[in-house]
């Protein structure tokens, strides 16, 4: 009988702790969905929004690094000066990993769709810092 009630409770502890992992990633997904909204909707500040306005954000593109938020918004507006230029993003996610309670890795397709299309992979690390997720570090290429 204890064995069985020992089952259950740890059948019942691992159950919480999958359901709360799913909760994370859907968490995740539906921001970046968000994200894709802003983008195609010409918002580069509200794509921006879900990433860590820190200076340790780090993005790393095919410049090399760059550290921080205000610089990483800087690229952006730079390399996408109007919405013709941002053309139409989509996000394919192919992998998204829980890594802790606060931490979700994710892989991923972009494409950007406008006169000469564009697209790569990307991973990201989301970190959920003072209640929110926010990328921390973003690899696209």
């Amino acid at each position: 009988m204890k064995s069985l009630i020992l089952f259950f409770i740890l059948f019942h502890a691992f159950s919480l702790q999958f359901l709360a992992q799913k909760k994370a990633s859907h968490e995740i997904i539906d921001l970046m969905e968000k994200q894709e909204l802003a983008w195609n909707a010409g918002d580069i500040e509200g794509f921006m929004k879900y990433y860590w306005k820190d200076d340790s954000l780090k993005f790393i593109g095919s410049k090399g690094i760059t550290y921080g938020w205000q610089p990483t918004l800087d690229n952006y507006k730079k390399n996408y000066p109007d919405k013709a230029a941002m053309g139409v993003l989509t996000f394919e996610i192919k992998t998204n990993e829980e890594l802790s309670k606060t931490s979700v890795f994710i892989i991923g397709k972009w494409s950007l769709k406008k006169e000469k299309s564009l697209g790569g992979y990307f991973t990201l690390l989301w970190k959920k810092i003072k209640g929110e997720w926010v990328i921390v570090v973003d690899h696209t290429s």
